[in-house]
């Protein structure tokens, strides 16, 4: 198996495009000219037409005498009939101006720069505030295309960073340059070094041929657009509205998952919302039934209203979904139109769920949730969380999921563990995790490489393994007969182990869940017994990583046995610690 991040062109030190180099040059530079329309002109706009609907029998009395006027009591009649019309529309005429004066004052004072090591953003007429996101800390970027700044040709690009609040949104800007300036970004913050620009004399070479025409592409066809007048920029929006959400210069041109829709209405409709929602219809009818009162059918109403908007909702937003590696990290899009994108680096990945809601397991299905380090404004897909990455899958496209977002888990720092250990007990071999670092390139040695291989196809198997299996099937350590009081349906099904580079939690036996904490992800190790787990000989192991959907916690274990988990994970989680080198993912390859 390969390294997702090799698959695509590892050029990540080409020089960047020049439009993306004149904004990250380190200099303060502005947003697209059409921000304040898509930020507050539609509000604008929407109080003119409640103004204007509120007139319209006035206006059409202006053309057609003799016409319906307004109710008595109405505020518009009583200014008419004041005769203060003309004041009243030389107020509004102000107000639209100081409106349209503060927007463009607001857009001039909205500035951003892209430095070396921070991305800054300064706002504010009156109060000022400034926003700084350290690359060091990027945990993604996401890039959303609403649809009106599809129209307009604009994007909105966030930066997100760990903790709370610390986001740092450019909105908007060129479409056409977003993904350019995400991918210059990701390049600082990988700790790539870009390489000069080609020579005078080197830019009739291929290579500086092929590099020139990649770099002005888009250039030149919105350029044209622009020179074909109206027409031709009809055309270039519509290309763009057409365009695959997967930017087939970043990563492969399909996705590693086809979605289709057939099994997204499926998923949707058979969710926990579905329960929820036949529950209250049976509740009702109960009701009707043993009361006599017809009224309360009334009651459905809303929630069926509200039911269709969120399946629409649910099942529109994961269209066109797509996942695959970049040389950056995992790029996932979706959207049908309204659009948005994120590439998750390297290393920000800290802990995972596979989970089987129990109407999913007829057909094999599941979903893969994660947490991450920071909170982004934007939901994911089907309309969840942004921790949500695959919405519905079977097994095969939980593995090719796996493959890419825990591209250390399964490759290279796997191995690297094993080899920082074999370090702590000799000294022959204390060069071994720098040659573990590189261990996927194609010019690694073939045993390496091998290694590599075997021991990712161990730790898939072992993560597949834990799907489905119960008791100690696939070498789970799971609780004793005695955890039943508190694990009534589950305990057999509860339980973990360890695997190279990650410890497995696998729990429940309705709603099915394995959990997979990567061992440099683990901050610490706990250790919990009350009263009652304490009578019983049992205990419970806390996996601390950051705060999220997911909680990685394994409870009712015998205490012996949680005892020796919590003593064997927070020795390997300091030694995989110590062998991690996904925090600068580019170096290597720079």
């Amino acid at each position: 198996m390969s390294n997702p991040r090799t698959e695509t062109d590892g050029g990540g030190g080409r020089p960047a495009p020049p439009d993306v180099a004149a904004l990250t040059d380190g200099e303060w530079h502005r947003l697209h000219p059409a921000t304040p329309l898509l930020k507050g002109g539609i509000a604008l706009a929407a109080v003119l037409v409640i103004l204007f609907n509120n007139a319209r029998e006035y206006v059409v009395e202006l053309f057609v005498p003799g016409g319906r006027r307004g109710d008595e009591g109405d505020p518009f009649g009583y200014v008419v009939d004041q005769g203060w019309l003309g004041l009243l529309l030389l107020a509004v005429l102000v107000v639209i101006a100081l409106f349209v004066g503060g927007f463009w004052l607001s857009w001039r004072m909205h500035t951003f720069r892209v430095g070396d090591d921070v991305v800054e953003v300064r706002s504010g007429i009156v109060f000022r505030t400034n926003r700084r996101a350290r690359l060091d800390r990027i945990q993604g970027i996401n890039i959303q295309r609403p649809l009106l700044a599809r129209v307009f040709g604009a994007a909105k690009l966030e930066v997100n960073q760990a903790g709370q609040d610390a986001n740092v949104t450019l909105a908007y800007l060129r479409s056409a340059s977003a993904d350019d300036l995400r991918r210059e970004i990701l390049r600082r913050a990988g700790g790539a070094q870009q390489r000069p620009a080609p020579a005078a004399s080197d830019a009739g070479s291929p290579t500086a041929a092929a590099d020139d025409a990649s770099v002005t592409s888009a250039q030149h066809d919105e350029h044209a657009a622009h020179r074909q007048g109206f027409g031709g920029l009809i055309e270039h929006r519509a290309n763009e509205f057409l365009a695959p959400e997967l930017d087939p210069d970043e990563a492969p041109p399909q996705s590693v998952v086809a979605l289709s829709p057939g099994r997204l209405i499926g998923s949707t409709i058979l969710s926990g919302y579905t329960l929820f929602l036949v529950a209250v219809v049976v509740a009702i009818a109960i009701s009707v039934i043993t009361t006599g009162e017809w009224f309360l059918l009334f009651a459905l109403l809303p929630a069926v209203l509200g039911s269709g908007g969120f399946y629409v909702n649910r099942i529109t937003k994961s269209l066109r979904y797509t996942i695959a590696g970049t040389r950056d990290g995992v790029r996932i899009g979706y959207g049908l139109f309204s659009t948005s994108n994120e590439t998750l680096p390297p290393g920000r990945i800290h802990s995972v769920k596979v989970s089987q809601p129990l109407l999913w397991r007829p057909f094999g299905w599941w979903d893969v949730k994660i947490n991450r380090a920071s909170r982004s404004s934007t939901k994911g897909a089907a309309g969840q969380e942004n921790t949500t990455i695959l919405p519905v899958g079977d097994e095969d496209d939980v593995r090719r999921v796996l493959e890419l977002v825990l591209p250390e888990l399964v490759g290279t720092a796997a191995v690297g563990v094993a080899a920082e250990e074999a370090r702590a007990g000799s000294s022959e071999s204390a060069g071994a995790p720098e040659t573990v670092a590189s261990a996927t390139d194609v010019a690694a040695p073939p045993a390496l490489r091998d290694a590599v291989e075997a021991t990712t196809e161990h730790t898939l198997t072992l993560v597949e393994g834990g799907l489905r299996s119960s008791g100690t099937d696939g070498g789970f350590t799971v609780s004793p007969r005695r955890a039943a009081v508190l694990r009534w349906f589950s305990w057999r099904r509860n339980g973990f182990r360890s695997a190279p580079g990650a410890l497995l939690l696998r729990k429940g036996a309705i709603w099915r869940q394995l959990v997979i904490v990567p061992l440099p992800r683990v901050q610490s190790v706990g250790l919990v017994q009350g009263p009652l787990r304490r009578r019983l000989r049992l205990a419970t192991v806390h996996l601390h990583t950051v705060q999220g959907p997911i909680v990685a916690e394994i409870g009712a274990l015998d205490q012996d046995d949680a005892l020796g988990f919590f003593t064997t994970a927070g020795r390997e989680a300091v030694v995989a610690a110590r062998a991690d080198r996904t925090h600068r993912w580019s170096e290597e390859a720079s």
